[in-house]
């Protein structure tokens, strides 16, 4: 089918939904009995979700999430100790909105990560910008930076966003350069987004291994006063699942 002026105009000014609702309307008599407004309306709200999609998609892109979770998929059948109420009441994302953190501690395996992820899959939808990093990771990279001039590029990445996932904190002591960072990092973020970090270690610990008790209260005020707390409990859910479905 031939293109007309308007399609033309459309594809030009990148207002693709509208073009897509357009071609249906032209090749359906169902919308002949709507009058223009009606016509032009359906025009408008496709294009808004198509650009609204695209948002999302970008989002969930430059999140980099580590698993494919969302919070209806949070499993509550495993006797884990989740509160599912604390579950509903973080999926509302009002937390992101008043930068309060989200720290989810239990053993191997029982599940921190996917919910980490889901919250923040959720976040996105809501229109948050998002990242995840795993704690050695995103620390050997600050390291790495700071030797290659990117530090202060590395750590706007890890600041900006309303919601910053640090994965498996605490499975190592951390050095002077490290403890600097993180406060750094918590420091710019406090009162202003949100952080959430998932670790083995129960809270209790996060001092001993955290190094420098000076440094170590100021992370910790900044991290744990101000966030919801979730403690699971229970086996791997990895070896539960091998149990049922054995090879």
């Amino acid at each position: 089918m031939l293109s007309t002026p308007a399609q033309d105009k459309l594809r030009t000014l990148k207002l693709h939904g509208m073009l897509k609702a357009l071609e249906e309307q032209n090749s359906s008599r169902d919308y002949e009995k709507l009058d223009f407004e009606e016509r032009f309306g359906l025009l408008i709200d496709r294009e808004l979700t198509e650009q609204e999609n695209r948002r999302l998609e970008t989002r969930l892109r430059l999140a980099r999430l580590r698993q494919s979770a969302c919070v209806e998929n949070i499993d509550f059948t495993q006797s884990r100790g989740l509160d599912k109420a604390l579950i509903r009441k973080l999926s509302s994302g009002k937390w992101v909105e008043e930068h309060l953190n989200v720290l989810i501690t239990g053993p191997c395996g029982v599940g921190k990560s996917f919910i980490a992820c889901a919250l923040a899959h959720k976040a996105c939808l809501l229109g948050h910008p998002v990242f995840y990093a795993r704690s050695p990771r995103m620390l050997q990279e600050l390291a790495l930076a700071r030797g290659d001039g990117r530090f202060s590029k590395v750590m706007r990445s890890l600041v900006r966003p309303h919601v910053l996932v640090i994965d498996d904190w605490g499975l190592a002591a951390l050095t002077e350069m490290e403890r600097g960072d993180l406060l750094e990092i918590l420091e710019d973020r406090h009162n202003r987004a949100s952080t959430v970090v998932t670790s083995q270690l129960p809270v209790k610990h996060w001092h001993e291994i955290i190094g420098n008790p000076t440094l170590a209260d100021a992370i910790l005020d900044r991290l744990v006063h101000n966030a919801y707390s979730i403690e699971l409990k229970g086996e791997s859910m990895r070896k539960t699942a091998a149990r049922k479905h054995p090879l």
